[in-house]
């Protein structure tokens, strides 16, 4: 069985994904309580106790809530990088030494047939990364959480077959919004969230003949919705592209449910 991925919940509510081969299961993320976790992976027919390992973005609360309880009930490793670690630390409760795993920012690991490299992006979290998935001439890449698409994370994730891109917000409604000025200024900052817009426009430069599907991700449910984000982006690779020229598809993601399962060798 190749490759395949389910983005068990998306959004500021909490973040989860799980990606699996024959060989092995991960879980990116773990922002949700570990029972609504549990609920979610048994939507897509696994349990949590087949887990090899949970990797971790960043430490905010949205990505690590259910993280210590999990890994503690089923005796499971967490990767993260060290500065993201010193923040885990204060966090998440007690983590036996040798369930603590450094995997850092930029490097490569192995789990059976399946590698996993983190990269660094912009966001307000102690070191940030993203990941790549690759199982032969195969890759998956997760891009959330990211103030803005720097040449180098362009680099990493082209060429992608299914990217999962952060479309946090629309510029419009979050100035309109009911959040404080200085959260607006936190969120449209370079640390921040990726806008619409901003997403349709890295889109546009990481997009190619390869990438089957993009996932839109992390979106506000106060300040976006996935009608508006999918027309924003596509509006702006139409803008770009020829109408002969191979699109991406763009899919769906939802802060309540999973979604299907997707094989990356699925054209």
């Amino acid at each position: 069985m190749g490759t395949r991925f389910s983005i068990l919940s998306s959004g500021s509510t909490g973040n989860a994904t799980i990606v699996a081969n024959g060989d092995t299961k991960l879980l990116i993320d773990a922002g949700l309580s570990a029972k609504k976790i549990e609920q979610l992976l048994a939507d897509r027919e696994t349990s949590a106790s087949e887990l090899d390992a949970i990797l971790v973005t960043h430490e905010h609360a949205d990505h690590i809530k259910g993280l210590g309880a999990l890994a503690r009930k089923y005796d499971l490793p967490i990767y993260a990088n060290e500065k993201t670690w010193e923040e885990l630390n204060k966090q998440i409760g007690e983590i036996a030494e040798d369930r603590r795993k450094v995997l850092q920012t930029g490097e490569m690991i192995d789990f059976g047939t399946l590698k996993v490299e983190s990269f660094g992006i912009s966001h307000d979290a102690a070191e940030p990364v993203g990941y790549i998935f690759y199982e032969g001439d195969r890759k998956l890449s997760m891009a959330t959480d990211l103030g803005y698409m720097s040449s180098k994370v362009k680099d990493k994730i082209m060429d992608s077959d299914v990217l999962v891109l952060e479309s946090n917000h629309d510029v419009e409604m979050l100035r309109m919004g009911r959040y404080p000025w200085n959260i607006k200024r936190r969120i449209l900052s370079d640390v921040g969230h990726l806008s619409n817009e901003a997403a349709g426009e890295a889109l546009c430069e990481v997009m190619t003949g390869k990438t089957k599907r993009v996932y839109l991700a992390h979106l506000s449910r106060d300040h976006n919705m996935m009608d508006l984000a999918k027309l924003t982006v596509n509006n702006i690779v139409e803008d770009t592209f020829a109408e002969d020229d191979h699109r991406a598809e763009l899919m769906d993601t939802y802060h309540d449910r999973p979604t299907k399962w997707d094989y990356l060798d699925e054209e």
